[in-house]
C-alpha cells in the first residue's frame, strides 16, 4: 500500500506540473510531464493505472496535441513488456480509443489495430481480426510509408480470404495498383515541398515493395483460384516471375514457369492466352523444361491433338503439379484440361473445313456425336467460333453467311482484281510488241 500510496502522491504531484506547462502553452515541458507519468506506471509495473493516466491526460482541457502524440508513441514501447495478453490487449484498446477521430496519431492507431488484429487471429478469431482491419482505410494516411500502406491492405485482403469473404477481398484488393510495383525506387525519394508534410520511414518488420510484390500476387491467386479464372491465375505468376530475386534463381522460377505453362494450358482460347502463349514460348528459360516447350507447341499446331496421347504422356507431371495447382482444384483441372484440348480440336477442324458431317467431326475428336455437339454448341455460345448445325442433314457449316452488302462488295473486289489483271496483261503484250518491232528494225 506504501508503494501504490507514493506512486499516486508522485503522480499527483507530476499532473500538477503537466497542467502549469500545459497552460502555459509548453509543448516540451508538458510532453516531459506526461512521458514521465506514463513511465512512473510502468516501472511500478501498474497497468491499471497507466491505462487510467493515459485516458486522464488525453481529456485533460486543451490538451495538446503533440503531448498526445508522445504520448500514445511511448505507451507504445510497452505492449511487449506486459505480463499477460489481456493486459495487452487492455492497454491496445486503451490507447485505440484515445487515437480514435484524432488525425495526428493516424499512424499509431493503425498500427495498433494491425496488432489487435494479429493478437485476435492467433486466437482463432479470423472474423473479428478481419472486421478489426477494415476499420482502418489506410489509403487516405498522408504521412505512411508506401510499403507500409501497402503492407496493411494486403493484411486485410488475407483477412478476407482466410474468411472466404470473396467480395470484399476484391474490392480491399483494387485499393493497390500494380503499376505501384514497378515504380523505381531511387526516382520515389525525392525532397518533399515545404506545404507538404514529411512521410514517416516503414517500420523495420515492413517487407520491402519486391517482397510486397510477391505477396500481392499470392493473394490474388488465391482469389482467382476460388472462381477457377485460370488465366488471370497465370498473369499473376507471370508476374511474380518477372521480378528479379525469382527470374535470377533457377530453383524459383522453374516451379513458376511450370505453373504458368499449366495455367495457359487449362485457360480458354481468346487473344489474351494466345499473346501469352506466344511470349511464353519466346522464353529461352523455356528449354530448362523442354516437355512443357513441346506442350505449348501443340496448341499453338494447327493439328489435332489425341487426348488419349496427350494425357499419358503428361499425367505424371500434371499429378506431380496437382499439390503446387492446389488439392481442390485437381479433379476440376483434369477435366478442364480435356475440355481446353477438343476446343483447340474444334478450332483446328473449322480452320481446315467449311462444312463437315457431324460424324465426321465425332471422329476427329474422338468423342460420340453427342458430346462433339454439345462441345461446338458451347464454343459458338461463348463466340470463340462461329457455326451453323443442321441437325436433320447432321452437317455442320463454318461459314458466316454473308450479307448481301458483302457479297457485292466481293464481287465489286474481284472485278476490280480482274481489270487490274487484264490492263497489266495488255502493257506487257504492247511492251513485247514494241520490242519484237524495234529488233525487226535493226
Amino acid at each position: 500500500m506504501e508503494g501504490g500510496g507514493s506512486l499516486d502522491s508522485q503522480i499527483e504531484s507530476l499532473l500538477n506540473v503537466e497542467k502549469q506547462m500545459r497552460l502555459n502553452g509548453d509543448v516540451a515541458g508538458t510532453k516531459k510531464a506526461a512521458i514521465d507519468i506514463l513511465k512512473l506506471c510502468f516501472e511500478s509495473r501498474a497497468w491499471k493505472t497507466l491505462n487510467d493516466q493515459i485516458v486522464l491526460l488525453s481529456k485533460r482541457r486543451g490538451q495538446l496535441k503533440q503531448a498526445v502524440t508522445a504520448m500514445v508513441q511511448q505507451a507504445m514501447q510497452y505492449i511487449d513488456e506486459t505480463p499477460d495478453v489481456e493486459t495487452k490487449i487492455e492497454l491496445i484498446k486503451t490507447l485505440n480509443s484515445v487515437s480514435a477521430g484524432k488525425i495526428y496519431v493516424e499512424i499509431e492507431r493503425a498500427r495498433l489495430i494491425k496488432r489487435l488484429a494479429k493478437i485476435k487471429e492467433e486466437q482463432g478469431e479470423i472474423a473479428e481480426a478481419a472486421d478489426l482491419m477494415q476499420e482502418i482505410a489506410v489509403e487516405t494516411f498522408g504521412a505512411m510509408a508506401k510499403t507500409e500502406k501497402i503492407a496493411f491492405i494486403l493484411d486485410q485482403v488475407r483477412l478476407c480470404l482466410d474468411r472466404q469473404d470473396y467480395v470484399r477481398a476484391q474490392i480491399l484488393s483494387r485499393k493497390i495498383s500494380p503499376r505501384v510495383f514497378d515504380a523505381d525506387a531511387s526516382k520515389e525519394k525525392k525532397k518533399p515541398k515545404e506545404s507538404e508534410s514529411l512521410v514517416e520511414e516503414a517500420p523495420a518488420d515492413i517487407p520491402s515493395l519486391l517482397e510486397l510484390k510477391r505477396i500481392y500476387y499470392e493473394l490474388m491467386i488465391r482469389y482467382y483460384s476460388h472462381s477457377n479464372d485460370y488465366l488471370e491465375i497465370c498473369r499473376c505468376y507471370k508476374s511474380i516471375y518477372e521480378i528479379p530475386a525469382v527470374k535470377e534463381n533457377p530453383a524459383q522460377w522453374i516451379p513458376v514457369l511450370r505453373k504458368i505453362c499449366w495455367y495457359l494450358v487449362l485457360s480458354p482460347h481468346d487473344p489474351m492466352q494466345s499473346s501469352l502463349l506466344n511470349s511464353t514460348l519466346d522464353d529461352k528459360n523455356l528449354s530448362e523444361i523442354p516437355h512443357f516447350r513441346s506442350l505449348l507447341k501443340q496448341l499453338i499446331t494447327m493439328e489435332v491433338i489425341k487426348w488419349t496421347e496427350l494425357w499419358n504422356t503428361f499425367k505424371d507431371e500434371f499429378e506431380n503439379e496437382k499439390n503446387m495447382l492446389g488439392g481442390s482444384l485437381g479433379d476440376k483441372a483434369a477435366e478442364d484440361l480435356r475440355e481446353r484440348v477438343i476446343e483447340h480440336n474444334i478450332l483446328v477442324v473449322s480452320k481446315y473445313y467449311a462444312r463437315i458431317t457431324i460424324k465426321r467431326l465425332a471422329d476427329l475428336l474422338c468423342l460420340t456425336v453427342e458430346e462433339a455437339e454439345k462441345h461446338l454448341s458451347d464454343m459458338v455460345v461463348s463466340k470463340a467460333l462461329v457455326a451453323k448445325v443442321d441437325r436433320p442433314m447432321g452437317v455442320v457449316c463454318f461459314q458466316s453467311a454473308k450479307d448481301s452488302n458483302d457479297i457485292l462488295n466481293s464481287w465489286a473486289t474481284n472485278l476490280e482484281k480482274l481489270l487490274d489483271l487484264v490492263e497489266k496483261s495488255c502493257h506487257q503484250i504492247h511492251k513485247e510488241t514494241m520490242v519484237h518491232k524495234a529488233a525487226l528494225k535493226l
